[in-house]
């Protein structure tokens, strides 16, 4: 099984029962294993669109689907938790991004490894640090990238 990781947010509605529906749901997967999941940090929204804050935590998975089965996974819960796309950045029930796989980079027409703006989110890099501080990105570690970004109100909750 290839290890991962899966960014988890949301900003509408009760957000902490929509992390753990998304949880739930990704724990029923047959060819996915949840193994952590970190803490859950408050976080501000990014992009144009005012609206309420985040609740963000990222999943420490194993899998034996490829990138793109799993990216469809992904999706397929989102929208059985409510996911309607109205807006880029827009507010949102429930997201779930694929971050990183141990397998490798991909670079594909609407999925790319890792995440290309996991380096600059502090809502990423927070959560993701207390599972695996020793990744690297872009040839630096995660300590390196959190110290670069802002923590754009970036608190732990849990």
């Amino acid at each position: 099984m290839t290890r991962g990781f899966l960014g988890l947010g949301s900003n509408l509605g009760d957000k902490r029962a929509h992390l753990e529906a998304a949880l739930a749901a990704l724990r029923r997967e047959p060819s996915l294993e949840v193994r952590r999941v970190a803490g859950f940090y408050r976080t501000a929204p990014l992009g144009p669109v005012e609206q309420d804050w985040f609740l963000n935590t990222v999943a420490e998975i194993a899998t034996d689907l490829p990138p793109r089965a799993l990216l469809e996974r992904c999706q397929a819960i989102e929208q059985a938790l409510g996911r309607v796309r109205h807006e880029r950045w827009g507010p949102r029930t429930i997201d779930l991004d694929l971050l990183w796989l141990d397998s490798g980079a991909v670079a594909e027409p609407g999925l790319t490894l890792p995440h290309p703006g996991m380096h600059q989110r502090s809502f990423v890099l927070e959560p993701l640090s207390e599972l695996a501080p020793e990744l690297q990105l872009h040839g630096y570690p995660l300590g390196h990238w959190r110290r670069q970004v802002e923590s754009l109100g970036c608190v732990e909750v849990t």
